[in-house]
């Protein structure tokens, strides 16, 4: 017998009892009663369908919760393989990136998939409630598996990994690597749309901010242009999984493929440059993005092109408006709130904007994060005929931050790191989790901060992210995308020493942690050296030329 502490009560149960029959009550719930659809065990997340081996504590996560929403969205991409398998078996269906609120996927063959046939299998399943089973397979076995249904990804993955066995989740004959947790059954996939876009499928979920209901369809043109972009770039460089980027690390080739990476993303930024001197009327260039996207290097090396197509940039900082600590509204929990526009001295920007712009002499504000006050600049700055602005931080592709500026006198650029390696066939890298894993060792290295403080922070990062960034993203111009194919191998040697001291009392903190270990255990370790002083990573590993850190 074992014991597991549950809800404050301690249980006696039988060893190897799977973990579903402690929620019995849950199973008669549907989706929008937020059942129970995994648990945390001894701070691990885990599947219902997994077994008890040991005395726990064990924690429920509920479906409306951050750790529940993946668990959800994992579940929706199985299914859909699964009606693949049964629409099409002889059709290779490949997992892309998230676009809005939804996953993009393609076939192999770059034809289109029969949307209705593959909802009514769907549904179908949903509605037999089938079951989503685990179960060990030999490594011969998984090999054997994935080369039988062309998954050739997963099989290069396999390839490198090279365990005794792998765990994988089953619906009917069809089979994928288990990574994280998934529904114990189908039943609770009642939110979901898929439709057809462009060369694909596009499979939609229900949002954070609306679990109730499939959010009317928005389209992202720019950034569906910027994913397309980057897959010719990941052909060109011959990583388009993990298991090919674990090849080219045992192969020696990584340290060319690093400069060749670096490459292409130093020509996009100098055809931005390009365009921006095009335009022939631009005034400011506003920059924009997430979290640990890269800003700050990205606008410093814009400014070299620039420079280098003759044009003299001035670098603005947004964070240096910021108005006193007791003039910062309040949020909903009576917190300040720096992340909305209406934290900045907005009357002071745009009236110092406006007078660069207008040829004036302006004594640009600097912010003290010590003294949580401005001062102005001794030096006067002037825009001549051959300068412009560069503007960078959360607000820039908000109309509303200068709304008197006229349209042909701005340039936006949004740039964001999303990652464009999958781990195999079938599972993708969040582009989340790879700016935590960039956020987490920066802040390391230059604040201190361990990484239960970043992770603990991350939920509060993303609502301010979806509040001020996302809502503006089709503002842009152009996109940028600043991850690099290489770079979560040269990440993980950092990243994995600050994740493994997280403690299992952290609760969902060290769940995530666990979480980014176990797919950082797919990745070969990359050494820094390759990586260019010039890098857009250095800002994150430190070691930039940019920069005294």
């Amino acid at each position: 017998m074992l014991e597991v502490t549950l809800d404050g009560k301690i249980l006696k149960i039988d060893k190897g009892t799977q973990l579903s029959s402690l929620f019995e009550d849950d199973k008669a719930l549907s989706y929008h009663d937020n059942p129970v659809v995994a648990v945390v065990v001894n701070g691990t997340l885990m599947s219902l369908s997994e077994r008890i081996e040991c005395n726990a504590a064990v924690t429920p996560v509920r479906l409306f919760s951050n750790l529940g929403k993946r668990v959800y969205r994992k579940s929706l991409c199985f299914l859909l393989s699964y009606a693949t398998s049964v629409v099409a078996p002889e059709r290779i269906l490949i997992i892309g990136h998230s676009l809005g609120d939804g996953f993009y996927f393609r076939y192999r063959d770059g034809k289109p998939g029969d949307i209705q046939e593959l909802k009514k299998v769907m549904e179908d399943a949903i509605g037999k409630d089938l079951p989503i089973t685990l179960r060990n397979i030999t490594h011969d076995e998984a090999v054997e598996y994935a080369n039988e249904k062309g998954l050739k990804e997963s099989e290069e993955l396999l390839s490198t990994m090279n365990q005794p066995f792998y765990k994988f989740a089953e619906i009917g004959t069809c089979m994928e690597m288990y990574y994280e947790p998934m529904l114990p059954s189908l039943r609770l996939l009642e939110l979901w749309e898929l439709r057809q876009y462009e060369d694909g499928l596009l499979l939609r979920y229900p949002q954070s901010r609306n679990p109730h209901a499939i959010m009317p369809f928005t389209d992202h043109p720019l950034l569906f242009s910027v994913f397309n972009e980057n897959k010719r770039y990941a052909k060109i460089l011959g990583i388009q999984s993990i298991g090919e980027l674990n090849e080219k690390v045992v192969s020696g080739e990584i340290n060319k493929t690093i400069l060749l990476s670096e490459a292409l993303q130093r020509r996009r930024i100098s055809d931005i440059s390009r365009m921006i001197k095009g335009r022939g009327t631009v005034r400011a260039v506003f920059i924009a993005g997430p979290s640990s996207s890269g800003k700050t290097t990205f606008s410093i090396r814009l400014s070299d092109e620039l420079r280098v197509d003759g044009i003299k940039p001035v670098r603005i900082s947004l964070d240096d408006y910021y108005l006193p600590t007791e003039k910062i509204p309040l949020d909903e929990n009576g917190e300040r709130d720096y992340e909305v526009l209406e934290s900045l001295d907005l009357p002071l920007l745009r009236s110092q904007l406006s007078d660069l712009i207008n040829g004036k002499p302006v004594h640009l504000a600097s912010f003290s994060f010590k003294t949580r006050k401005i001062t102005l600049r001794e030096e006067e700055t002037v825009l001549g005929d051959d300068s412009l602005l560069i503007i960078e931080g959360i607000h820039g592709l908000n109309p509303a931050l200068i709304p008197d500026l006229p349209h042909e006198k701005g340039f936006r650029i949004y740039i964001s790191a999303l990652t464009q390696v999958n781990l195999d066939t079938r599972s993708r890298i969040s582009t989340t989790d790879n700016r935590i894993l960039r956020r987490m060792v920066r802040d390391n290295r230059t604040r201190g901060f361990n990484a239960v403080e970043t992770l603990t922070r991350w939920p509060s990062v993303e609502r301010g992210e979806k509040n001020h960034i996302f809502p503006f993203q089709n503002n842009a111009d152009v996109m940028l995308n600043s991850a690099l194919e290489y770079e979560l191998g040269v990440l993980k040697p950092y990243a994995v020493p600050l994740l493994m001291s997280v403690p299992k009392e952290e609760g969902e903190a060290y769940a995530n942690a666990q979480r980014l270990l176990e797919f950082l255990g797919c990745i070969y370790p990359i050494a820094a050296d390759a990586v260019p002083p010039d890098s857009l990573l250095r800002e994150f590993i430190g070691g930039s030329i940019f920069s005294a850190t």
